[in-house]
């Protein structure tokens, strides 16, 4: 049995996209960021800084997205989602593993600001705006780094674009796409590939995001 936390439109989202990908079934148990069911003993005994995702697998409870993906694509490795050690590309899919986070850390940064201060008044016009460019700045360098690729590497699609994807849905709330053209048809690839639709349709609603857009306050 292969079980894993998961809170809808969350990183947790690369998790249930990738077992999809592999085709493994798994029991999902949802919670929610707003009622403290995070911060429960039971779930910090299984992600200490009380977040999602955490996969139980293989007699094993593992968190953190970007190694639970490594994790999946070391025990299958005839699904090709991941370079092998030595191949050319190597080196760039482990570079974009960690872009994945330079791109989420404004986007999370961005959440708290929107939608998760206890007092909404707290939230600063400076530190939205500097966050929401950089978030901008990381997402011009992805588009760079895709070029004229369908997916990220040449070689095609693998797990870099799991884990990049889920931050291309997440980034439009805060920054406006149409300038991304690239990024934009990078999206629409990536939204039609089977596994995701499976993974899209087990997700879950997000009970976070109330609009389709945050803009910067007036300062």
């Amino acid at each position: 049995m292969i079980r894993l936390h998961h809170v809808p439109f969350s990183r947790s989202f690369r998790v249930l996209w990738m077992l999809e990908e592999l085709g493994l079934e798994c029991e999902l148990v949802s919670y929610s960021i707003r009622d403290g069911s995070l911060r429960s003993p039971e779930f910090l005994a299984l992600s200490p800084a009380g977040r999602v995702p955490a996969l139980e697998i293989d007699g094993l409870t593992i968190f953190e997205s970007g190694a639970i993906v490594q994790y999946l694509c070391e025990r299958h490795p005839d699904a090709s989602l991941a370079p092998e050690p030595g191949h050319p590309e190597r080196p760039r899919f482990l570079e974009l593993l960690s872009y994945a986070e330079t791109l989420a850390s404004p986007i999370e940064q961005l959440n708290m600001q929107h939608l998760f201060l206890r007092d909404p008044s707290q939230a600063s016009p400076v530190v939205i705006k500097l966050v929401t460019a950089r978030l901008r700045a990381a997402a011009k360098g992805l588009e760079d780094m895709l070029g004229a690729q369908d997916y990220l590497l040449t070689t095609g699609f693998t797990a870099a674009d799991v884990m990049m994807g889920f931050n291309l849905f997440a980034a439009p709330y805060y920054v406006d796409m149409e300038p991304f053209e690239g990024l934009r048809r990078y999206m629409t690839r990536l939204e039609a590939r089977p596994s995701y639709k499976a993974a899209r349709g087990k997700d879950g609603v997000q009970d976070f995001y109330t609009r389709d857009f945050y803009p910067v306050p007036e300062e």
